[in-house]
């Protein structure tokens, strides 16, 4: 069985545990607190140096960290991550989008405003944040108002890379009601088999 090391309310977790339902596959979450320094234990850093959830333990015990790099492995053979070359490469190019372009300001506004205190230098820096994720939106909105999935005809592991931190962007003050396409991609992704939300726990 896979063990998942996750924070409680983390989308990049939520990215993991999500697949695993999608797929059918047990798991067991075991839980680190970010806010109180567990991912920085001793323990801890033997299984991820670099002091990080998610991460993925497999069970002969290699540990896998990085939620995207651990979407791919599990997506591997199956629908989520296609096995046409070009379509796979689509499918990887949009989840790098979500790491440099979208995570950055989408999912550290909803951390700041959500886990955080403000303080008035995280103030001071949200603006530009606000302007970039919506320059991020954008780019989805501008796929998404002709297409029903980001790749193909179908849900990939691209679409759970942006939609675990774009459905909860109002908990980071950004608001969605100018994305017909992506509220559409929204309530279609959250009507699949499997679904769960990212509040659930087993």
């Amino acid at each position: 069985m896979y063990t998942v090391f996750d924070f409680d309310g983390s989308g990049n977790g939520y990215k993991v545990w999500l697949l695993l339902h999608f797929l059918g596959q047990e798991y067991q979450r075991v839980g680190a607190n970010i806010l109180q320094g567990e991912t920085h234990t001793e323990d801890f850093l033997k299984i991820n140096p670099i002091g990080k959830i998610p991460v993925l333990v497999l069970e002969d015990g290699r540990s896998l960290p990085e939620s995207n790099a651990i979407m791919h492995y599990l997506a591997e053979g199956t629908s989520w991550l296609p096995e046409d070359r070009f379509t796979r490469a689509q499918v990887l190019s949009w989840t790098y989008f979500e790491q440099y372009s979208h995570e950055p300001n989408i999912a550290v506004l909803r951390f700041w405003r959500h886990f955080l205190e403000m303080t008035p230098e995280l103030e001071a820096q949200a603006p530009e944040k606000e302007k970039r994720a919506h320059a991020a939106l954008a780019v989805m909105e501008k796929q998404l108002s002709h297409t029903d999935w980001l790749v193909g005809t179908g849900p990939t592991i691209a679409d759970i890379a942006l939609y675990a931190y774009t459905h909860v962007a109002d908990e980071g003050g950004i608001s969605l009601a100018d994305y017909p396409g992506i509220n559409r991609w929204l309530e279609r992704f959250a009507s699949l088999p499997n679904y769960v939300p990212i509040t659930y726990h087993d």
